[in-house]
């Protein structure tokens, strides 16, 4: 029997956090608000598997969606239950299936020490077969074909399945793009013979697995007795099927996750998922964590306001005890660059006025373009800032130069990394000589790795001598990764591949630079070496944790702590900051011109809208300017839908803080009169037009550029350019009027006129 104090640490919580952690038996879903203590709770309820029911850690699988979250959650365990934690199966969905797969590698053809693509791989091998195709590189995009490659297997689709679905080549053809299907086919078949996975495939192959060999499933299912999965609602087809497969046999499943911040559908996540888990678990327990720790009750009450206009939702009653707080400031700029000059204006007084840090302060965003006004501001005020989402370590050229190496010393067909790294340094083996190499292996059906030993017999002179000498090295390099540990393998590559020699050589303050970063990489290697915790000290491993980076995990070496942050609303979700301001809240911006088709789409976007609100704890203000340029054009704008949601009575103007303050704006009782205020009287030659009387929308699924249109609040016009992207079809209009417009025809009310 357990003492009373071996069971302290649920004392600390509130009654619904409570019974969440006490309730492990059967499907459960804890519906957690925006700042309710999620984390807390799901720490606690594995510590209570653990320590109160005696679970096994290796029994209990919990999937997170960052690598950061696993090891908070792992040391807020292991603090309860001791070292017993780190035997859990704790990670992101990627890390623990890519060890599944590792383990399960011989079964799906694949060898255990299997290369992991990132997206730069991915698009350059697209972009290598698209060439090969003879196909037109400005048609066939490597990010468009990437993400219609990505989408197909976040849906489970094969590229045997879609080159026989007639409905992918209707939709392709329509397009413009009807080779996709032959493209997928190619991309699949060159990453399993390059012994590659790229991040979709582990999801997708641990399906085929389990799908395939049921020996394999029901080893797993026997293994883990407990499924937990955070963030559920931003999983997507792939993982809920994983997830429900592992837990079908005892059932014991704990989804926690809040509808209300489901913001990722444009990388497959489905809302569905956690809008209809009840349907596959009828017997479900839910549970609602509505008390939020985080934000002051002006903040909550404000954020309820806006996604209560939600209709697709799960309801709750956020609620809070915190203080009331300030009210939430509106500012008006009249330019974008006004905008960031009253942004960092706000930021240096509020830092003077209340001892507040740089790092106590967020920019939040709707797209990385709006960063360029922000950065400038903050400049001139001598405001230190850094961008989140930018250039990461990883992702610097020489950073990948040396894991080329590293890379190409462990698989051998790994074309990617051998197209990087065979000329460099340069030894005289041309573009030309390369693609011959591939051909060669391609007709013949060998590896690469044989076509280099033989060079001799497809190339000869220079180029086979120096293709000798770079097998000699590649040889050398992999008894180095098979015999010395990740560190001593990695100095050795290094060293002897000329790679630190080239970036030594260069005395330019950016090659010195260059050359730290590489220094910095074999830093980072060492400390994984040294790091207890890991058992496999091989370079195999050290490339498996570094390939499964989250945007999150993957921050700059160099970041400063106190810096004031600026990110996209996307990249803040989860993290939180005293002061934030969302800037560039405006009509076609945010809400953005490409959500507004669909009820669907413009409430993910107003779920966008309702976690940017949430990461302020203190204080918040939203921006929005009257005029913006955009795509090169100074556009006049309006303010977004979204601050007329915001209940008026959490909203106060800001004419301190605002451009040209008018009489009586001292801060505004209604957000109404404050928008009469401050919104823009159009010019003469934009005023709205009338619609002819015989107005009647036309059919738009054969616009074509040259059209002449009429739009029933723009006039009339010409169509300039047709667009088409998966399911949206826009058109560019030169309006006589009201200028250039792009609007999406599934929404666009046209009377095409010829």
């Amino acid at each position: 029997m357990l003492e009373n104090a071996d069971l302290d640490y649920l004392n600390g919580l509130n009654p619904p956090q409570r019974e969440a952690v006490e309730n492990v038996q059967g499907p459960s879903m804890i519906i957690a608000g925006a700042g309710s203590g999620k984390t807390r709770v799901l720490t606690y309820r594995i510590a209570h598997l653990i320590k109160k029911h005696n679970v096994d850690p290796f029994n209990i699988l919990s999937l997170t969606f960052t690598n950061k979250a696993a090891k908070e959650m792992r040391n807020r365990v292991e603090d309860v239950v001791g070292t017993d934690a780190r035997n859990l199966w704790m990670g992101t969905f990627h890390s623990v299936f890519s060890r599944i797969l590792r383990s399960e590698a011989d079964k799906l053809g694949y060898p255990s020490h299997f290369t992991i693509y990132d997206a730069d791989d991915s698009k350059s091998l697209i972009k290598q077969i698209v060439k090969s195709f003879g196909l037109d590189d400005k048609v066939y995009k490597p990010n468009v074909v990437f993400n219609r490659i990505s989408s197909a297997k976040n849906r489970l689709v094969s590229w045997q399945e879609y080159t026989n679905n007639p409905v992918y080549l209707a939709d392709d053809t329509e397009n413009g793009k009807p080779e996709m299907g032959k493209i997928y086919r190619e991309y699949a078949t060159r990453c399993f013979k390059a012994d590659a996975m790229d991040f979709d495939d582990l999801l997708f192959n641990t399906n085929v697995l389990f799908r395939d060999h049921i020996d394999v499933l029901n080893k797993y299912q026997q293994r883990f007795h407990y499924v937990m999965v955070d963030e559920f609602q931003d999983t997507n087809i792939s993982q809920y099927v994983i997830t429900k497969k592992l837990a079908a046999v005892r059932r014991n499943i704990c989804i926690v996750g809040d509808d209300a911040q489901s913001i990722y559908a444009f990388r497959g996540a489905d809302i569905q998922n956690i809008l209809n888990f009840e349907k596959d678990y009828p017997e479900l327990k839910i549970i609602k964590l509505e008390q939020n720790y985080r934000s002051s009750k002006t903040i909550v009450n404000a954020a309820n306001s806006v996604i209560t206009k939600n209709k697709n939702q799960l309801r709750k009653s956020v609620w809070t005890d915190n203080n009331e707080g300030d009210l939430i400031e509106l500012i008006k700029a009249t330019t974008d660059n006004e905008e960031g000059k009253l942004v960092a204006s706000a930021i240096f007084e509020s830092k003077a006025n209340n001892q507040y840090k740089n790092a106590d302060f967020a920019i939040l965003y709707r797209t990385n373009s709006q960063s360029r006004a922000m950065e400038e501001a903050l400049r001139r005020n001598n405001i230190k800032y850094q961008i989140v989402g930018g250039l990461s370590f990883y992702q610097r050229k020489e950073i990948k130069d040396l894991l080329g190496y590293i890379r190409y010393s462990v698989n051998q067909n790994d074309e990617q990394a051998l197209r990087r790294i065979i000329n460099l340094p340069k030894r005289g083996i041309g573009g030309t000589s390369v693609d011959k190499l591939f051909v060669v292996a391609n007709e013949q059906n060998l590896d690469l790795w044989t076509i280099l030993e033989n060079a001799k017999n497809v190339i000869g002179g220079r180029t086979a001598t120096a293709i000798d000498g770079f097998v000699t090295t590649i040889k050398s390099f992999k008894l180095a990764v098979e015999k010395k540990d990740a560190f001593e393998a990695a100095s050795q590559i290094a060293k002897n591949s000329g790679l630190m020699k080239e970036l030594y050589d260069d005395k330019t303050i950016e090659g010195r630079n260059r050359y730290e970063n590489v220094q910095e990489l074999l830093n980072g290697i060492k400390e994984f070496v040294d790091n207890p915790e890991n058992e496999d000290k091989s370079m195999s491993a050290f490339l498996q944790e570094i390939a499964l980076l989250t945007d999150a995990d993957n921050k700059d070496k160099d970041e400063d702590k106190d810096v004031v942050t600026m990110m996209t609303i996307h990249m803040a979700k989860g993290l939180e900051f005293k002061n934030v301001f969302v800037v560039g809240m405006e009509e076609d911006l945010f809400p953005s011109q490409m959500m507004i088709s669909s009820r669907q789409d413009l409430e993910e976007e107003r779920r966008l809208f309702y976690v940017a609100i949430t990461r302020a704890e203190t204080k918040l203000y939203l921006s929005y300017a009257l005029t913006r340029y955009r795509f090169g054009r100074l556009k006049t704008c309006e303010p977004s839908r979204f601050l007329e949601e915001i209940d008026k009575d959490f909203l106060k103007f800001n004419a301190k803080m605002s451009s040209t303050p008018s009489p009586g704006d001292q801060y505004a009782k209604t957000f109404i009169s404050t928008v009469q205020r401050t919104v823009p009287k159009p010019p003469p030659n934009q005023l709205f037009h009338k619609p002819s009387a015989d107005f009647r929308p036309s059919d738009t699924s054969k616009l074509a550029i040259g059209n002449k249109v009429e739009h029933p609040k723009f006039g009339f016009g010409q169509v300039t350019e047709i667009d088409i992207q998966g399911a949206n079809k826009k058109a560019h209009i030169s309006f006589e009027k009201a200028g250039d417009k792009t609007l999406l025809l599934s929404f666009a009310k046209l009377r095409i006129l010829d």
